[in-house]
C-alpha cells in the first residue's frame, strides 16, 4: 500500500535575506531553513578537527572523541534520512515491496549518494575543519561529505521537525531519485553474480592500506577476477569493497546499476 503524506509538497526556501549570527554565510540558503538555534546549525558544519583540544564551557577542553562536532547530529540524522527516504520510495514506487524497496533506499542514502548531494549542493565550502586538514583535502573525502549532509538533517530534524527535513531531503534528492528507474543492484552483488554465472570462485578482497589518522581513517580495499583488478578508497571496509568491485566490474565492461 502506498504512504500518502498529507502534508503539501514541500518547497525548499531557494534564498533567506536574514542570516543568522555564528554560522557560515550561505548555509541557511543551502539548508532552505532559517534556524530558530542557530548553535545547531553550527555544530552541524564543525568537522571533528576542529573542536579537538579547544575549550568548552566551564573550563573543560574537547577531547580527541568528537565532542562539540557533527557526530552527534550525523547519528540522528542517519535515522531521519533513512525514514524520509522510505517514505518517498513508498509514494513513488506503490506496487514494489519490501525486497525491491530495499536497495533502492540503501543506494539513495550510501555514501558515495550523500557525497554527491552534498557537492551538488555546495556545502564543502560552509565545512568548518581545522586548518592542517583543510590544505589536506579533508573537504573532498566522501566519508566526511555524508556525515555532515547526514548531520544537516539532524539539525533540521531537532530545529523544526520533519517538515524542514522533509523539504530539504525531498528538493536535494530529487534528481537522484528520479534517475532511479529500476532497483539498483550492489556492486558486490553484481560480480558475485557474474564469477557464478561464468562458473568461476567468489572474489576475494584484499586490504592494500590503511591511511589516515585513527579519527579519520581511509581504507583501500582490492579485489581481482578475469584478468582485471579493482581498487576501492574508502572511510570503512564495506564501502571500500563496495567501490573495488564496482571499479573492477566497469574494467571487465560489465557496469553497475548503482
Amino acid at each position: 500500500m502506498a504512504v500518502r503524506d498529507p502534508l503539501v509538497p514541500p518547497v525548499l526556501v531557494d534564498h533567506l535575506t536574514a542570516h543568522q549570527p555564528g554560522v557560515p554565510l550561505h548555509a541557511e540558503e543551502i539548508a532552505g531553513h532559517r534556524f530558530a538555534r542557530p548553535d545547531l546549525l553550527r555544530e552541524a558544519l564543525t568537522h571533528r578537527s576542529a573542536v579537538s583540544g579547544k575549550p568548552l564551557s566551564r573550563g573543560r577542553t574537547a577531547p580527541s572523541t568528537g565532542a562539540g562536532s557533527n557526530e552527534r547530529l550525523e547519528f540522528i540524522g542517519d535515522r531521519v534520512l533513512g525514514l524520509l527516504i522510505a517514505e518517498w520510495l513508498a509514494e513513488r514506487f506503490p506496487d514494489e515491496q519490501e525486497g525491491k524497496l530495499g536497495p533502492r533506499l540503501a543506494a539513495l542514502v550510501s555514501q558515495p549518494a550523500l557525497a554527491a548531494i552534498a557537492e551538488r549542493i555546495g556545502l564543502p565550502a560552509v565545512l568548518s575543519v581545522a586548518a592542517g586538514e583543510s590544505r589536506a583535502g579533508v573537504r573532498k573525502l566522501a566519508t566526511v561529505l555524508a556525515d555532515a549532509t547526514e548531520a544537516l538533517i539532524g539539525a533540521l530534524y531537532l530545529d523544526g521537525g520533519l517538515v524542514p527535513a522533509r523539504a530539504f531531503v525531498r528538493k536535494a534528492w530529487d534528481e537522484t531519485m528520479r534517475t532511479q528507474a529500476a532497483p539498483p543492484k550492489d556492486a558486490k552483488t553484481g560480480l558475485q553474480e557474474w564469477l557464478l554465472g561464468r562458473g568461476q570462485k567468489l572474489p576475494d578482497y584484499e586490504l592494500v592500506s590503511r591511511e589516515g589518522p585513527p579519527h579519520d581513517p581511509v581504507f583501500v580495499i582490492a579485489v581481482a577476477a578475469g584478468g582485471q583488478r579493482g581498487e576501492g578508497r574508502a572511510g570503512s571496509k564495506r564501502m571500500a569493497e563496495r567501490l573495488a568491485a564496482e571499479d573492477l566490474l566497469n574494467k571487465l565492461g560489465v557496469g553497475t546499476t548503482t
